[in-house]
């Protein structure tokens, strides 16, 4: 496979939802004055291949990557009417979708995908490709989620622990916000552990009161206003589960970015993981940005 190295890399499979990252790809190529990379995987539940799977291996093997071209094809004509003067890259295998982007993400800036497929059992492999993705990823992953075009969007929103280990983060929405000239709210959930789990007779450590939470809040965004000052930013800080708060505000942003591993210690174990949660319900793009720190597990 050629060097990737900093390029842009979006996953394609024809689908609308496909069609759509590859708009908001190229459009990140673009701001970023970076290559970009189409990527289609031809595998044993891909449309290719079902198509083809009344013929003799050779012809199957033969249909399969002129279908993958096609695909490629449909991809290059959508971006080129994004960016006509962008360097376009096209990646085709015969392999696990998920396999080709894990790889191409080690070499990536960014990793781009859809979240629906061509048909029932094309929504279930590709919604296995971004979970897949979210969970192992060496970059930043955006996967596009279908919302109402219509939607009056307030620009990007970053959910962020209170500790030093959100600062990639941070680093990744301000640099979107200002590459896109968006403005950007910074936000922190914090949860009454006491009502949350009393009714289910489980107890946890104090999380410290608000105003600790605020303090170390304030610390892990030091710094970031002066590097990007051209960005409007607002923060908030708010009781409540993260997935479910940012789940809400997505319905009004650009943007959604979090963390690999952004759930606290108690919604990781009650809640499950804020990021797969926002790639499955929410109605913007989500970013999620892999933690630097390694105490996080995934």
């Amino acid at each position: 496979m050629e060097n990737l190295a900093g390029r842009i890399v979006v996953g394609v499979d024809g689908s609308e939802s496909s069609q759509r990252a590859v708009g908001w790809a190229a459009e990140q190529a673009v701001a970023e004055r970076r290559a970009l990379t189409l990527a289609h995987a031809v595998h044993a539940v891909t449309p290719a291949y079902l198509d083809a799977a009344i013929l003799d291996p050779a012809e199957a093997r033969s249909a399969m990557l002129a279908e993958g071209r096609k695909v490629l094809e449909a991809a290059r004509r959508k971006a080129e009417t994004k960016a006509p003067d962008l360097a376009i890259h096209e990646v085709l295998e015969l392999l696990d979708p998920r396999e080709l982007l894990l790889e191409m993400s080690q070499d990536a800036e960014m990793v781009v995908l859809g979240s629906r497929g061509r048909g029932q059992i094309r929504s279930l492999l590709l919604g296995s490709v971004s979970v897949a993705l979210v969970r192992h990823a060496h970059c930043p992953v955006v996967v596009h989620r279908p919302g109402n075009a219509g939607t009056v969007r307030n620009g990007i929103v970053v959910g962020v622990e209170a500790s030093e280990d959100s600062r990639s983060v941070l680093e990744f929405a301000y640099r979107e916000a200002a590459l896109r000239n968006l403005p950007l709210t910074v936000l922190h959930c914090y949860w009454d552990v006491q009502a949350g789990t009393a009714a289910a007779g489980i107890m946890y450590e104090s999380l410290g009161d608000v105003e600790e939470e605020r303090v170390a809040f304030g610390e892990a965004m030091a710094g970031m206003s002066e590097k990007y000052p051209e960005v409007y930013v607002t923060t908030q800080m708010v009781r409540g589960l993260p997935h479910e708060v940012l789940t809400h505000l997505g319905e009004r942003m650009n943007l959604v970015v979090v963390g690999a591993h952004h759930a606290s210690r108690v919604s990781r174990l009650v809640h499950g993981s804020v990021s797969i949660a926002l790639v499955e319900r929410a109605t913007c793009p989500v970013a999620v940005v892999p933690l630097v720190s390694a105490s996080v597990s995934r």
